[in-house]
């Protein structure tokens, strides 16, 4: 219902939003998603951490992957940008349609050349002083652990001078199991937003500063969970 209901505000608001990079038309879908956990009577959200002052001043954003409640969780956060998300979501019915109209970035994973047209996008949206979210991840936790990182957006940043804006993510894998559509009965999911991290004085790699933020990642959940860093590091296992 709220999809059919912000369709036609999208569909509007796509017509008249003159900005390169159709913020106002992204903010309208961010909100769909948003309204979509506000409404869900399965899940409490709770936000940490400190917003950007400058809603336009571009992160490249990353934070872990643990379900498809992912992206209406972090569209709660106050600020339009832009994902990276399979090709095949932008071929569906209306929901496809939304991502195109939000000026979202598909990829066919499968495809070298399609990932180097990422990183063009990625750059374009940036220029266009809007943050982008990357799932470094590339795939749903399969147990709740942190995954591998792919190292691309990193090194991207670096090269770009733009700052990196990790999100920790915790309850979503439970909330939304990666084997079916059933919401998890009263779910606690939490989001945190850490402090930027300057990429112009970063003095290591890109693939030294994946390395840092995943840490830092996976830190702050094996705080949530009262456990060791080990037992939410799908690597460790």
């Amino acid at each position: 219902m709220l999809i059919l209901i912000f369709l036609p505000v999208m569909g509007i608001t796509w017509l008249i939003d003159r900005d390169a990079g159709k913020y106002a038309t992204g903010r309208q879908f961010r909100r769909l998603g948003s309204w979509m956990v506000k409404v869900n009577p399965a899940w409490t959200l709770k936000v940490s951490g400190t917003m950007p002052s400058d809603m336009r001043k571009p992160y490249i954003v990353v934070g872990n992957h643990q379900s498809l409640a992912d992206i209406p969780l972090v569209s709660v956060l106050p600020w339009d940008m832009k994902w990276v998300g399979k090709a095949s979501l932008f071929s569906l019915p209306i929901v496809g349609w939304m991502l195109q109209m939000a000026n979202d970035i598909p990829v066919h994973r499968e495809s070298r050349r399609s990932r180097a047209q990422v990183m063009i996008d990625v750059k374009d949206r940036l220029q266009k002083h809007i943050s982008v979210m990357i799932m470094p991840e590339g795939t749903r936790s399969m147990d709740g652990t942190v995954g591998d990182f792919n190292d691309g957006g990193f090194k991207l940043a670096l090269k770009l001078g733009i700052p990196i804006l990790p999100l920790a993510l915790d309850g979503a894998f439970d909330a939304l199991p990666r084997d079916g559509w059933k919401f998890g009965a009263g779910s606690l999911i939490r989001l945190h937003v850490f402090d930027p991290i300057s990429t112009e004085s970063w003095e290591g790699s890109g693939t030294e500063l994946r390395d840092h933020v995943r840490a830092q990642i996976i830190q702050h959940i094996a705080d949530w969970r009262a456990v060791s860093p080990e037992q939410v590091d799908g690597l460790a296992k």
